[in-house]
């Protein structure tokens, strides 16, 4: 039922847009459309037989209710099911009951509009939900998104109650379509009706191997009856498109004699959200009105709409033979930020989507990087000491207040609709470096984004800078609007031109980063937007590898609190990461990803992994992922590791890498893969964490000559975890207490070793724990217990109170933590671990959980000759196995990973020799650095903490490492041989060779292997005052080939 609408609504568009669309080459944008069509309907009109009786029944009905005078039943009931060109779906679809309801809705609305004396007041709002379903009928302005009254949130409710929340098992699809005929004979409104039903699906049919799913197994039964056979074709290879993209698929079929044309798009259900209304806005803005529309679902898991598009009437609007193409490109950005805020059609000021998205990028931008500390923190800072406590302790609080008050993210959207054209040419200022050049595509088929490029007047900086400095009203919004000048200055390389994506990502060069907040400047990092998501990665070298968290929130205050602090935790984590890479070839890295509330965490991941990868691999497929503009010019690789909330997503991600053609490097793109599937080499099973832990804990008990059996412990992180089990395992200590998620096992007699042995090879937590072998004294307390009598007679009222806390009240000779939140042990608590005569709670810390104490907590605890070390020390067991299994991934070919590092039943002997290897060198280099901070130490005589001892070791190997790879040492290719003969797992040389091995691996790996290698043993060997005259003994020794 494809109709000319009756009343055109002409748009207001730039002049100079049209003008600009004058064909470029002798061949028409129309010709060039990729997909042509027969001007035939998609579906087919379905007859309704029972029609006529229906009729007769509903006006029977309509007159006993007695609300339309009698004489005129007839003629409303006519007029409603013969003039008003309601599709027969409605009137199969609908009981007797609804239909006469509905026309005396009708009829109630006319007389309403009739005591206004204005037939364009006539409103009409129909509507029937249900669980199977629902049926909306309203009035609706062709090519207008309304912004009051029955239309204006439609197609919002449909989306949030039916479509976005669609699965397999309990989908809806949708038809709407404009009704053919007025309302009346005095008023000319159409009626947009919307049918939605429940799909019911055949049963699955089992897929032999390589054979792709056939549309017609998948399909719900009444679209498979109304489809016709060429829509079912183009359903069928868009759906096996989409199975094969991780992205949207996006085509546009052109009707033949006709100017109408279908978009058709097809994505994995769940894939973005309120996307079909954000459509409507789309095509709207470009005065655009929709014949028909279709929603359907596939019990696969995959969703296509399908819309008729058709140029409004007398329009000052560009042809539809140009705009097409604009709304098929920026679909893409919609898809990937449907519910933009800044994308208002019609509204004054209102941007493109490619604007908005801009203004949206920009926004997220300046909610982070807003400079909000200002000369007057800077001052306090310097006149405070970081190193005091009490000091540190007000300068968080303030840097705390400054993030939330200064710039909140309303301030900073006000700033962005206040000034339309500002961010209008800021975009423009984006635009000029980022669109991709003019290729023989976009001549023939011009988009409006690139067109209008050209007819606005692009600024230099200075000029936009004067323009924004001369137009906003102060200070604050002049901060906000510079921030985006900083974006556009700073951004490398972005995803937002490619035809598909799954959400927006920007490569940045950190220079803006203010050195107040943040002092040592990272190397490079990555902004990333999705619809239900923000992240970030940075990384600290080039070569540099970290794990990605997923930063869960657990209510909307919380998401408030973790958006505005997300980049910091960034930052932090990964230059905590960087002194934990000491002496791998991989500098720290970490990423961030915040899911909106509500939002699927392992959904965010992979989108997030997948606008990475746009700009890790270039794009070869046109329309589907096209070359970038890259600023920055070289190859880059990231290594990803598991983190918070990721570990079970790591395979999916190298194995996205090789289908996205990572053939080099999909191997080292994520560590902590399985180990039998994807050749990973896991932590726990292998005990890699721990074994770094352990070598720190005998190096206390060699250099003391303490014997190991006689010695007390306490241990955060029970037997159920990788570091708590295995520390368990591996010792042979007097443990008193245990604390895990499940609770606090104490007893000072110690416990029974046995039964904790058990306990850690079954991986449980201590809330399994036999208390027949505890002595008298010994207790569990579960977080569960209420009112539990300790043997001292002590009632504990709460259990998960007193298991939070319980870290604090034990006291032992050695105090390791294999587990526990960040900052456990901080400036408000740490007084707790000293007794009331000066006497600290332990002799000795390992700390062997990331960031359990904080750096004030460490030093305060050093000071009462606590003998600790740090946890960038003490548990880097873990990064160096993850650096080794990166190593392995980019030496071998993939047939050489498959066949050596992945497994059925058994590793292979490689494997088993490669995992010694990996073991041997954790050992060897937590060995090195032990000795190297305990002989700085003593030849100090304690007037320096190990903690700082062990931070300015790190910071001496970066240094180093970064030093000698801009050197030429490397160059020096008996040096070099020497170097990675021995920093290269003899395994993987002996299976590979040396040569081989040094033409596979990428040069700036090879750099950062043979600079870690050499900083970390000079290093080791000499500490961290070694002389120029050190060096040069250490570098004749290294060109001899003498062992270092």
């Amino acid at each position: 039922m494809s109709t000319t609408p009756v009343t055109p609504n002409p748009a207001r568009v730039d002049p100079n847009i049209i003008a600009a669309l004058r064909p470029t080459s002798t061949r028409n944008a129309s010709e060039a459309s990729l997909n042509r069509v027969k001007n035939l309907p998609g579906y087919t009109t379905p007859v309704f037989k029972g029609k006529e009786e229906q009729r007769a029944l509903v006006e029977h009905d309509v007159a006993a209710k007695g609300f339309i005078p009698r004489e005129l039943v007839a003629n409303e009931v006519n007029w409603f099911y013969t003039n008003l060109g309601i599709d027969d779906t409605y009137f199969q679809n609908e009981n007797r009951a609804v239909i006469s309801d509905h026309i005396i809705a009708l009829f109630g609305a006319k007389i309403m509009a009739y005591t206004k004396h204005d037939p364009s007041k006539l409103v009409i709002d129909l509507e029937k939900v249900d669980e199977n379903g629902a049926t909306f009928i309203h009035t609706s302005p062709p090519g207008l998104t309304v912004t009051e009254g029955p239309g204006s949130t439609c197609e919002a409710r449909i989306d949030e109650q039916f479509l976005d929340h669609s699965t397999p098992e309990n989908a809806f699809r949708l038809e709407t379509f404009r009704s053919a005929g007025s309302i009346s004979a005095t008023a000319s409104q159409q009626l947009r009706c919307y049918f939605v039903t429940k799909c019911k699906f055949p049963k699955a049919a089992p897929l032999v191997n390589g054979q792709k799913k056939d549309i017609r197994s998948v399909s719900d039964s009444v679209s498979l009856e109304k489809a016709t056979a060429n829509t079912l074709e183009i359903y069928q290879q868009v759906m096996w498109n989409v199975e094969d993209r991780y992205g949207p698929v996006i085509e546009v079929f052109e009707v033949e004699n006709s100017r109408e044309r279908r978009l058709v798009i097809g994505y994995k259900m769940g894939g973005t959200s309120k996307f079909f209304s954000a459509l409507s806005n789309l095509y709207h803005f470009y005065s655009l009105y929709s014949a028909r529309k279709y929603v359907e679902q596939f019990s696969n898991g995959i969703t296509i709409i399908s819309l008729y598009l058709n140029p409004l009437p007398g329009a000052n609007a560009p042809p539809i033979e140009n705009s097409i193409f604009q709304v098929m490109k920026e679909a893409s950005l919609l898809f990937c930020l449907p519910d933009n805020p800044f994308f208002l059609p019609r509204a004054l000021g209102s941007h493109a989507v490619q604007e908005a998205t801009y203004a949206y990028s920009g926004w997220i931008f300046a909610q982070h990087f807003c400079n909000r500390l200002g000369p007057a923190y800077l001052q306090l800072k310097n006149v405070l000491n970081e190193n005091d406590p009490t000091h540190a302790e007000v300068l968080n609080d303030i840097k705390r207040r400054f993030r939330e008050e200064t710039f909140t993210r309303e301030s900073i959207a006000q700033v962005i609709h206040a000034y339309p054209e500002l961010i209008r040419l800021l975009y423009v200022n984006f635009a000029m470096t980022h669109y991709p050049g003019a290729d023989e595509a976009s001549q023939l088929m011009p988009t409006l984004s690139y067109q209008r490029l050209q007819t606005t007047q692009p600024l230099t900086d200075e000029e936009l800078y004067d323009k924004m400095r001369r137009a906003v009203h102060n200070k604050h919004e002049l901060q906000v609007l510079e921030s985006f000048l900083i974006f556009n200055k700073h951004v490398l390389k972005t995803n937002f031109y490619q035809p598909t994506k799954v959400a927006l990502s920007f490569r940045l060069a950190p220079d803006f980063l203010p050195e107040v907040e943040y002092p040592k400047k990272p190397f490079g990092m990555f902004i990333v937007i999705g619809n239900d998501f923000r992240g970030f990665h940075i990384r600290f070298r080039d070569v540099a590898r970290g794990g990605v968290r997923l930063v869960m929130s657990r209510n909307k205050e919380n998401y408030s609190i973790n958006q505005r602090m997300l980049f910091d935790e960034n930052y932090a984590l990964a230059s905590t990461q960087n002194l934990k890479n000491k002496d791998i070839p991989e500098g720290g890295a970490k990423g961030t990803i915040l899911p909106s509330l509500g939002a699927n965490p392992r959904r965010c991941f992979e989108k997030y992994v997948d606008a990475i990868i746009d700009l890790l691999i270039p794009g070869q497929t046109p329309g589907i992922k096209e070359r970038l503009v890259d600023l920055y010019g070289k190859p880059e690789i990231l290594f990803l590791g598991p983190d918070e909330g990721t570990a079970d997503m790591m395979d999916w991600a190298a194995l996205h890498a090789r289908d996205r053609g990572a053939e080099t490097w999909w191997k080292s793109f994520t560590t902590g893969k399985s180990a039998a599937k994807l050749g990973g080499i896991p932590h726990d099973t292998y005990g890699m964490t721990s074994r770094s832990i352990r070598q720190y804990v005998l190096g206390i008990y060699k250099q003391l000559g303490l014997q190991e059996k006689n010695v007390t412990k306490v241990q955060t992180g029970g037997p159920d975890g990788d570091l708590g089990s295995n520390e368990i395992l591996l010792s042979n200590d007097k443990t008193v207490a245990i604390i895990d998620g499940s609770g606090v096992l104490a007893d000072p007699a110690g416990l029974d070793r046995e039964e904790l042995i058990r306990l850690a090879r079954l991986r449980v937590p201590v809330g399994n724990f036999d208390t027949s072998k505890l002595s008298k004294d010994g207790y569990l307390v579960r977080v569960e217990d209420q009112d539990v009598k300790l043997p001292s007679g002590e009632v504990v009222i709460d259990g998960t109170d007193f298991r939070n806390g319980a870290h604090l009240r034990f006291k032992a000779d050695i105090f390791v933590p294999c587990g526990g939140r960040p900052e456990a042990v901080n400036i408000s608590n740490m007084s707790a671990l000293v007794d009331s005569e000066g006497k600290p709670h332990f002799k000795y810390i390992v700390e062997g959980a990331n960031l359990f104490l904080t750096q004030q907590a460490r030093l305060h605890l050093e000071k009462r000759k606590v003998v600790l070390f740090k946890d960038s020390s003490a548990n880097k067991g873990g990064v160096t196995s993850s650096s080794l299994e990166v190593l392995a991934g980019l030496a071998l070919s993939t047939d050489e990973y498959i066949n050596l590092m992945c497994f059925k039943d058994q590793p292979s002997a490689f494997y088993q020799s490669y995992v010694r290897d990996v073991q041997d060198k954790i050992a060897e280099n937590a060995a090195a650095e032990f000795l190297c901070i305990w002989r700085e130490h003593a030849r100090l005589n304690g007037a320096k903490p190990r903690t700082t001892i062990s931070d300015e070791l790190s910071s001496t190997l970066n240094n180093l490492q970064a030093e000698l790879e801009a050197s030429d040492l490397f160059d020096d290719v008996p040096s070099r041989q020497g170097v990675m003969s021995r920093a290269i797992p003899q395994t993987l040389v002996k299976e590979i060779g040396l040569k081989t091995l040094l033409k596979r691996l990428p040069v700036p790996y090879q750099k950062a292997l043979f600079s870690s290698y050499v900083a970390s043993r000079f290093i080791y060997k000499y500490g961290v005052n070694a002389s120029s005259v050190d060096f040069f003994h250490f570098a004749r020794d290294l060109a001899a080939g003498n062992k270092l």
